[in-house]
């Protein structure tokens, strides 16, 4: 090859470089996640369950095999639809896939556009499948439902974008339901950006809870809300006897609320009269019916002076739990950790990527990211090596995802000769050990 294919580098002139290596990769972690898929047979149910309105007879590149270019794209961070067509030829990718080129970004674009409310419920059947093998693995004594909503961004005039009052930007806010034991997103709908945190949240809620209680192992169902889910539609979907819900969810403050605590107020005004540096704290209870609810339910509080300061803070907890009242409090304290699997949602798996016009196309690629993030969260409970169960996605991407490979293709093998100064060799074999040892139970 003549010099002049090759860029010298100005820190050392015998330093030339191109892009022409041949069949190499950047990605030999994606066989430990196709290993993973096989195991669990999760390629077997996208193509049994998965199809959208094709009616194309001889179409090269079909439904399935898309929808697992995407979420093999989306573990190896190539999330834009434009790096389909980079990778057309990369022999993991290719590999992993069993074929022989990739989907261009054109054919990724169509398959997005062939969505439609059919596709979103095959991936809430296909969401439930897929729970149904992992739960059979290891099943989970109890559930707690962490309830939330966030903001995804858009940038133009998208179908259903608007202004949120409280994120003060335009995007959707969708409404998401993690387990808070294990960060599995249990669901995620996408709703218009100007929707009030609990608009249509039993509606939400009400498929997961029968889902969840219907399970073989029935687990103890708890729930946690912030006080945009200060709704009596949410108490008395969790109070029914087919579900009988544990919940903790806060409430605004009101005047009506204030009034109630004016003995514990005081007494924490007395206790820090001489003593305005130091924290303070008091808890109590007490029975309360708002004027919208159908009985009076147990309501916990707090009240704090924080350190250095001279105001009051108030938390104020709606609970049908039966535990001592900082039991309650604990337990709703909590949910913060859930923003931290939001954020693992958006930044290691492109939650935000909404950026089709129409809002059903974004729905759908939203549940394919969801998909994506639930695998992912699976592999690393089940299957991931011990030394690396806590880290992020990013961290995992980096140390056992991206890493150098040569495939040599005979005629019967294909052999991936990995990177010899990995640092992370045992990691990896650990991992595929793991998976190896899985016994799932499949339907």
């Amino acid at each position: 090859m003549s010099s002049l294919d090759y860029t010298t580098l100005e820190s050392n002139k015998r330093f030339k470089l191109n892009f022409d290596g041949g069949d190499l990769s950047s990605d030999a972690g994606l066989l430990l996640i196709k290993e993973f898929i096989s195991k669990l047979h999760f390629d077997k149910l996208i193509s049994s369950i998965f199809h959208t309105n094709d009616f194309s007879i001889r179409r090269t590149h079909k439904d399935d095999a898309n929808l697992l270019q995407v979420i093999y794209q989306i573990f190896s961070a190539y999330y834009e639809d434009d790096c389909a067509d980079e990778l057309t030829n990369d022999p993991i990718l290719t590999a992993v896939l069993a074929k022989k080129s990739l989907a261009s970004q054109p054919t990724l674009s169509r398959f997005y556009n062939r969505m439609d409310d059919n596709t979103l419920r095959q991936f809430d059947n296909l969401m439930k499948a897929m729970r149904r093998i992992v739960y059979k693995i290891k099943s989970p004594e109890f559930i707690l439902l962490d309830l939330d909503s966030t903001l995804l961004d858009t940038y133009g005039k998208q179908e259903g974008e608007d202004f949120n009052f409280h994120y003060q930007k335009h995007g959707y806010h969708p409404l998401v339901c993690y387990d808070g034991l294990t960060g599995d997103l249990l669901k995620i709908q996408l709703r218009d950006g100007a929707a009030y945190s609990s608009n249509g949240v039993a509606d939400f809620l009400r498929p997961v809870l029968e889902e969840l209680s219907s399970m073989e192992f029935a687990p103890e169902l708890s729930l946690r809300g912030d006080s945009g889910f200060a709704t009596p539609e949410l108490y008395e979907l969790c109070e029914e006897d087919n579900y009988k819900v544990s919940y903790a969810i806060r409430l605004k403050i009101n005047s009506k609320l204030r009034s109630l605590v004016k003995a514990e107020d005081a007494l924490l005004f007395k206790m820090t009269q001489k003593n305005a540096v130091d924290y303070a704290v008091v808890y109590g209870e007490f029975y309360y019916q708002a004027r919208i609810w159908n009985k009076p339910r147990r309501v916990v509080f707090k009240i704090e002076k924080p350190y250095n300061q001279i105001t009051h803070m108030y938390t104020f907890i709606v609970t049908n739990m039966t535990v001592d009242i900082k039991s309650v409090i604990k337990f709703y304290c909590g949910r913060g950790n859930m923003e931290n699997f939001i954020k693992e949602s958006k930044n290691g798996f492109d939650f935000g990527a909404v950026s089709s016009h129409s809002k059903l196309v974004n729905a759908n690629r939203l549940q394919i990211h969801a998909l994506s993030y639930n695998i992912f969260n699976w592999f690393k409970r089940l299957a991931l090596c011990a030394s690396m169960k806590k880290q992020c996605a990013d961290t995992i991407r980096l140390k056992l995802i991206k890493i150098a490979v040569k495939v040599v293709r005979s005629g019967r093998y294909i052999y991936f000769k990995l990177c010899s100064s990995c640092p992370y060799i045992s990691e990896f074999y650990e991992t595929l050990t793991n998976i190896n040892s899985l016994q799932p139970q499949l339907e």
